[in-house]
């Protein structure tokens, strides 16, 4: 199988070729990253020699290299494509829009465009953001009601129904994952793991939105990795599949954890003004990808988060060359601004 990975120079997209690489010994993937703030290189550098691995810088709003792709020959898509920080889609959404919508929308029309010669297998990964905020009790399902509450939520929202529609109406093989807060080695450290293992170890303040109890579900990245692969290969056309480490927890309990761990004191947390619209808690009921596929998440909130804090401990020179801003230079010199 030859796999079309969007996105791929990301956090999970990352952490997903080199999954899928290592399981599936006969397929090769291509790598199509715009290489945004947030995309790294350094992510993928063991596999720049490899001949199962290609990378392309390109954009997937871009109409014409996207169905050019898709026409010299790939068997699947897994789209993890997207402007994912909240924060930066209350300042400015436009990014999201172009990216999270109309960019699914260019390879949902690429595929379109030489189905039902071949049919491509794509597999949209989306959040449970899109469900908006739970109560103190219960857990979304397949079936809760979008109902986005962020422009980054909302972009994915969009994405997700035109993904639905193409199904519906010409009979793509398309597969909708809707997975929780993620968390594991090459993590931008904007998000709220990394962030708070980095500062911990420079002895700077941890800062929290508002009391510090919004909760979220935990599921460390490689159990993503591992349902996506699941539904690539067994998933049923059409569905929509929850995937959750069921380690669910309020984030102030995270950066405790995450100083006590490092032998660091709970002096260091700070709080700070909360985020607009901040959702109060999620949830995710996977028995379906249970039931259905036979995944259920295997790494354990305690096990995950040492195995991160150790990786984050042995690479600091990764995540230092990005809080400084400069591995931007690296790209700068080799493609100009970004």
């Amino acid at each position: 199988m030859k796999i079309l990975v969007t996105g791929g120079c990301g956090f999970i997209g990352s952490n997903f070729i080199r999954y899928v690489l290592k399981a599936n010994p006969n397929y090769s993937v291509v790598n199509v990253d715009k290489l945004t703030y947030a995309g790294n290189l350094e992510n993928l550098a063991e596999l720049s020699h490899s001949p199962r691995y290609h990378f392309i810088r390109a954009d997937i709003a871009e109409a014409a290299q996207m169905e050019a792709l898709v026409r010299e020959g790939v068997d699947a898509i897994i789209n993890f494509a997207a402007e994912s920080h909240v924060d930066r889609s209350i300042e400015d959404p436009s990014a999201f829009m172009m990216t999270n919508v109309f960019g699914t929308f260019v390879l949902l029309e690429a595929m379109r465009k030489v189905f039902p010669e071949r049919q491509i297998r794509f597999v949209h990964i989306s959040t449970d953001e899109v469900y908006g905020s739970l109560g103190e009790t219960g857990a979304f399902t397949e079936e809760t009601p979008l109902a986005p509450n962020s422009p980054y939520s909302a972009s994915k929202t969009a994405a997700d129904m035109l993904v639905r529609a193409y199904q519906h109406t010409y009979g793509l093989p398309t597969f909708i994952t809707r997975c929780s807060n993620n968390f594991g080695p090459y993590q931008f450290p904007e998000k709220l793991i990394p962030l708070m293992i980095s500062n911990a170890i420079e002895d700077k303040e941890l800062p929290i939105y508002g009391d510090g109890m919004h909760v979220r579900d935990w599921i460390y990245v490689e159990d993503h990795c591992r349902a996506l692969d699941t539904v690539l290969h067994h998933g049923k056309e059409g569905e929509v599949y929850n995937i959750g480490g069921q380690s669910e927890m309020p984030n102030l309990l995270v950066a405790k954890t995450i100083l006590d761990r490092l032998g660091k004191p709970h002096s260091l947390i700070r709080f700070v003004k909360d985020r607009l619209g901040h959702d109060r808690r999620y949830a995710m009921n996977v028995s379906k990808i249970e039931r259905d596929l036979g995944w259920k998440p295997s790494v354990s909130f305690e096990e995950g988060i040492s195995r991160t804090i150790e990786w984050y401990q042995g690479h600091e020179e990764w995540w230092r060359k990005i809080k400084t801003g400069e591995y931007l230079k690296y790209y700068e010199r080799m493609y100009g601004n970004r």
